[in-house]
């Protein structure tokens, strides 16, 4: 690769609107390779563009910077696998909790009773919320684990 195919610290962060130490911050966690030093300075190459943007992507999928780390680090394609059916699995938890609660936002939003809480279908749905097992008489909600 031409030494004109790399980039600064700058010019990467700069290229997914991030600060520079974010870059060095994830060097640090292990999510992102060292660059190769030129004259004292980091150098980026494509590569780099690549991890930084598996990083976004999975960041942007819930991901915590150490499951990030895990999947990027992992030695083996079994284990890889393993742990990307744990966060899909999540992922679907979580997109039905959204879907519920997009659910009662749209209801709210054409509902006409002067005290939503008191509208039965309102109640329905908020009562067959995923996640919840039990409703209480007292109407405490207990989570379900």
């Amino acid at each position: 690769m031409k030494s004109s195919d790399s980039m600064r610290i700058g010019e990467l962060a700069e290229r997914f609107d991030l600060a520079p130490h974010v870059l060095r911050h994830w060097e640090a966690m292990g999510l992102l390779t060292p660059a190769h030093r030129v004259n004292g300075r980091r150098r980026y190459t494509r590569d780099h563009v690549i991890r930084v943007l598996t990083i976004i992507r999975a960041k942007a999928a819930g991901m915590s910077l150490e499951q990030i780390r895990d999947v990027l680090t992992v030695s083996g394609q079994a284990e890889r696998q393993a742990l990307l059916q744990r966060h899909h699995a999540e992922l679907e938890h979580r997109l039905q909790e959204i879907s519920a609660s997009k659910a009662l936002i749209e209801h709210l939003m054409q509902c006409t009773a002067d005290d939503f809480t008191q509208c039965p279908a309102y109640r329905q749905m908020a009562e067959s919320a995923p996640g919840l097992h039990n409703l209480h008489n007292d109407a405490c909600v207990v989570k379900s684990p």
